[in-house]
């Protein structure tokens, strides 16, 4: 199933006190422990929400990652994204966002993810 949850707020990153949306999101994986990957692009990367997304993950049932295009964990992005079971997209520059993606390919990336059934939340 190809499934994509849109948010126009909310979550880890505005209500840390409130875990119901990101609860949601982890179950809709159906895993018991499945993979989380944050990309903080539109945000420039933003060490404070890369550290919302820590603080919050990291208490679930879960194996939380993020993505940093300024600092990649690896050469191979495709197969990095292609392993998660959640890619979780931050909001900010949707403009910034869409050309460093292009530059990089993860749109294309993100486009093989959701036809094999990668949970993609915005």
């Amino acid at each position: 199933m190809c499934q994509i949850i849109a948010l126009g707020g909310g979550g880890f990153s505005m209500e840390p006190d409130n875990p119901l949306l990101d609860a949601y999101i982890l179950q809709q994986s159906k895993k018991s422990n499945p993979k989380v990957c944050f990309l903080p692009t539109a945000s420039g990367d933003a060490e404070s929400y890369i550290t919302r997304f820590y603080n919050f993950f990291d208490k679930q049932a879960c194996q939380p990652s993020h993505l940093s295009l300024f600092r990649p964990p690896t050469k191979d992005l495709e197969s990095y994204l292609l392993d998660k079971d959640i890619i979780y997209v931050g909001g900010g520059n949707t403009k910034n966002l869409l050309a460093l993606w292009r530059d990089w390919e993860v749109d294309i990336i993100l486009k093989k993810a959701w036809e094999k059934g990668i949970l993609l939340e915005r």
